[in-house]
């Protein structure tokens, strides 16, 4: 045993804590319905794409293209849906797997770096322990694939630059062109972030021209990238100025953006993304803080190295917050690809200046987080935003094959998922659509609604939270 894995918890107390974050989070992806607006939305789209078999263009609706995002989010639910059916788990198993794909990444990183699989695993657990990560990973969205697709590129480029094979030289663009079809330039954006600023200094842009394989990656890169660009725009003429100059400038620059074509751009005070990176960094920030402080209190500073290693992961971890810090339409989950280098450089500062052990079993609130929040929603302790109840409440129907289904004033997304596309959303001015309706149809809308639909008779199914479920049939 080295003197390294002399300073780190068990690697009992570390695999205990990394299976039961992977399993607990396995286990529980079937326990609860997706919910509205992100999940069931791209829930929603993979089942399109699944149902239609159109595998180029995300569909918002049946014939809506959806311009936002490229499609690799879509095509892992869709898979999943293909392997085990249209159900929660199987729209979020793909997530997951992409998850540990991270995890591993990072413990072969740390493990290589440190010369220690004790490292590794102590990293690994770190990663799969930090409470927005997990969740995140076990989520229909866009962000798992990306925090890959960055990992990727960010630790080939590390081997590569350490002589590690040349192989490695190559992922860096195979995670560059996954970047784009994750989430687009954001991902080389980032990316150029992080290695620009690391490269500068010190002389070490004179050794990149040979430390990566320029010419064969960069055709690697365009072979994976540019063949579903050209084909989405030409499937669906305008995506490009839409993603490329709406999504990726005008979103950016433009607070509270009314160019969005799917939703409200989520406006936040400038900054907020410190904020979200304190919470979405639990139960581990406040450790990195701490020994952020320490150095401070003696005059030195993260890097400490001459590989330069710290400083790596130091931009790495700052760049998503760096670039969103002037925005103002973000989420929390822009933090999630900075993440798995918040869980390198916590170990790396360990390795430096070793914290007692026990303060390390803190990654332990994950797992029971994990059970409570599962717990709460599967038992509907909570309102939940999601219509799987009113919907399998319609689904035992005897009517519900042969009648429409409505909701009057907005359709949720989960509304959409739950019903396999049938759900229609319908206006309360009824003369614009009810005169032409000839089919008994089930309408949701909400309890304290008392709309009467003249001509038709009408009665309550069901009562489910603060909705109604209505059957009419003509009098």
């Amino acid at each position: 045993m080295n003197k390294t894995s002399l300073m780190l918890p068990s690697v009992k107390t570390l695999l205990t804590l990394l299976v039961s974050c992977l399993a607990l989070r396995f286990i529980s992806l079937s326990l609860y319905p997706l919910m509205d607006t992100t999940e069931a939305r791209y829930g929603e789209m993979a089942r399109i794409m699944f149902e239609t078999g159109n595998w180029i263009t995300p569909m918002f609706d049946y014939n809506v293209p959806f311009w936002g995002k490229p499609p690799i989010f879509t095509w892992l639910s869709s898979l999943g849906f293909s392997l085990f059916g249209v159900n929660e788990f199987a729209a979020r198993v793909p997530h997951l797997i992409i998850g540990a794909g991270v995890v591993w990444l990072v413990y072969t990183l740390a493990k290589d770096h440190f010369q220690s699989s004790a490292m590794g695993l102590f990293s690994a657990s770190i990663l799969a322990s930090t409470v927005s990560f997990i969740i995140l990973s076990g989520a229909v969205m866009t962000d798992t694939a990306l925090t890959f697709s960055i990992a990727l590129s960010m630790i080939s480029f590390w081997q590569a630059w350490n002589n590690k094979g040349k192989l490695w030289g190559y992922l860096f663009f195979v995670g560059l062109a996954l970047g784009m079809m994750s989430k687009g330039p954001l991902a080389i954006v980032l990316i150029g972030i992080s290695l620009t600023v690391w490269i500068l200094p010190n002389g070490r842009w004179k050794k990149l021209w040979h430390t990566l394989p320029w010419a064969y990656g960069t055709l690697i890169f365009l072979a994976i990238a540019m063949p579903w660009y050209a084909i989405a725009e030409y499937k669906t003429p305008g995506f490009l100025d839409y993603f490329i100059i709406g999504e990726h400038i005008k979103r950016f620059i433009v607070s509270g953006w009314q160019g969005d074509l799917y939703g409200s751009a989520h406006e936040r005070a400038r900054g907020t993304i410190w904020v979200y990176a304190f919470i979405s960094m639990l139960p581990w920030s406040p450790l990195l803080i701490w020994q952020w402080f320490r150095s401070i209190k003696e005059d030195k500073d993260t890097e400490e190295s001459a590989d330069g290693f710290g400083s790596f992961l130091l931009l790495w971890m700052l760049a998503p917050m760096l670039l969103f810090s002037f925005s103002g339409n973000i989420l929390a989950s822009y933090v999630m690809p900075a993440l798995p280098a918040t869980a390198l450089l916590l170990a790396h500062l360990h390795n430096q200046r070793p914290l007692p052990t026990w303060l390390y079993k803190i990654g332990f609130i994950t797992p029971l987080l994990l059970i409570i929040m599962v717990s709460v929603l599967h038992f509907d302790l909570v309102p939940k935003r999601s219509e799987d109840k009113i919907l399998a409440i319609w689904k035992q129907q005897p009517e519900a094959t042969e009648s429409d289904l409505f909701y009057l004033h907005k359709r949720p997304f989960s509304g959409q998922y739950y019903s396999s596309g049938k759900a229609k959303q319908r206006s309360t001015k009824l003369d614009a659509w009810l005169p032409s309706q000839t089919k008994a149809f089930f309408i949701v809308q909400s309890t304290n609604d008392h709309t009467a639909y003249s001509g038709w008779s009408c009665d309550v199914r069901e009562e489910a939270k603060k909705e109604t479920l209505l059957f009419c049939q003509h009098n």
